[in-house]
């Protein structure tokens, strides 16, 4: 693993509290790890794929497409090289050092020292994160630890999951000024208040729209993505239905496979369609995104699926009680999110500990099936934020400290 760094920084004090500065920020990483299972190819390509209609074609269209799943499936999606060596009956996983990642950011800053009683800073990052892998394990359902080709790297190229493009913040400290230079009672019970509040604004994450379904034959489902519509409305998803040859035999049913040929001659409950299933047919055609179904060419990028943003509000607030010069107590409370403003994000799943103010994006789990669910087009909670994150609701915690 290699990275790069390369960085300019600006300052400027003006108006005697304020300093303002200016950064730029860039980072390359090559040779960064990354998982992948050297052995299996995809076995869809531009030139050999089953095609996913927007609208229902005619049976007669249907009969008249030649490629069928069994003939994809054909060639085996073990490397010819590596299955003659006799590595096709397991998945050769390697951690190699084919990632890389690109971040430029712009920094800026402005802020005000500690001075009749107020001292704040306000802070604002425009900046771009682009990568091919950001998680070499499973640590998050954003986005898939392995590339959706084995075999092209290139094709994962896309914003991180890592990537904000905008982040605001705004932080302040002020302490009261009434009633410091009263009486003892005057002072420590009605005044000596502070409050310190806490904006904060950040574009959303990104996350990958997947099939989960092994869409290219490549033996792995886990990083296969959807089918694009550039007509779609933006944010729906469809799922698909099999079309199958009029060849196909009548009891069958288009898109099953339990057949067993221990269990006796093709019938009833023991079925193949896959010799004539040629396509599939969008369940709705106006979708942005669209299921890609086993053989079918997934034209989705990675990280396209913008999740909410943060846009969060907190207090904090805090009571001094000077007993004397060498003893003080503070009673205080810490209100996150005092709005209650709902925010559905990853990051802030119950039981997690993650929250409005943690980069961790949602990670593996019990809820790891409705992550996948909130992923894949067609889904009932497809894109449904609700439906999978937590709200990240109020929260307030109770401080007291003694000073001697």
């Amino acid at each position: 693993m290699v990275k790069r760094r390369h960085s300019c920084h600006l300052q400027h004090s003006f108006a005697k509290d304020f300093t303002a500065e200016v950064r730029y920020v860039g980072t390359r990483g090559v040779h960064l790890d990354v998982q992948n299972r050297i052995n299996r190819r995809a076995l869809v390509s531009e030139q050999a794929f089953l095609p996913t209609f927007l609208q229902q074609p005619s049976q007669a269209e249907v009969d008249g497409l030649g490629t069928t799943l069994t003939g994809l499936r054909a060639p085996g999606s073990f490397i010819p090289e590596f299955a003659n060596a006799g590595f096709n009956q397991n998945n050769i996983i390697v951690d190699s050092p084919n990632g890389y990642s690109i971040y430029h950011g712009l920094q800026t800053q402005l802020n005000r020292r500690f001075s009749n009683g107020l001292m704040f800073q306000a802070a604002y990052t425009y900046s771009r994160n682009i990568d091919n892998s950001t998680a070499d394990f499973f640590s998050t359902s954003l986005t898939p630890r392995r590339p959706q080709d084995f075999q092209n790297w290139d094709a994962e190229r896309s914003v991180s999951p890592l990537s904000r493009t905008h982040r605001f913040t705004v932080a302040a400290v002020y302490d009261l000024p009434y009633f410091k230079h009263g009486n003892w009672l005057m002072r420590n019970i009605v005044g000596n208040w502070g409050f310190s509040p806490v904006y904060t604004y950040e574009s959303p994450q990104w996350a990958t729209v997947q099939s989960a379904v092994d869409a290219n034959l490549n033996g792995d489902s886990a990083g296969d993505r959807a089918i694009f519509n550039a007509g779609g409305v933006r944010g729906t998803g469809s799922g698909v239905t099999p079309l199958c040859q009029s060849t196909m035999p009548s009891f069958g049913v288009c898109g099953e496979h339990d057949f067993d040929a221990t269990a006796g001659p093709p019938g009833p409950g023991n079925f193949d369609s896959f010799p004539f299933l040629v396509g599939y047919s969008a369940n709705n055609p106006n979708a942005q995104y669209i299921v890609a179904g086993a053989g079918a060419l997934a034209t989705g990028s990675r990280n396209t699926l913008a999740t909410q943003p943060t846009n969060d509000f907190s207090l904090a607030t805090y009571k001094d009680i000077n007993i004397s010069e060498r003893f003080r107590f503070r009673i205080g409370a810490q209100f996150a999110n005092i709005l209650n403003h709902p925010q559905y994000i990853p990051g802030s799943n119950p039981g997690q500990g993650l929250g409005v103010n943690d980069v961790t994006s949602f990670i593996t789990g019990p809820n790891s099936t409705s992550y996948l669910n909130y992923l894949t087009p067609g889904n009932a909670i497809f894109n449904n934020p609700k439906a999978v994150f937590a709200s990240n609701a109020r929260t307030i915690g109770l401080v007291a400290k003694f000073t001697f």
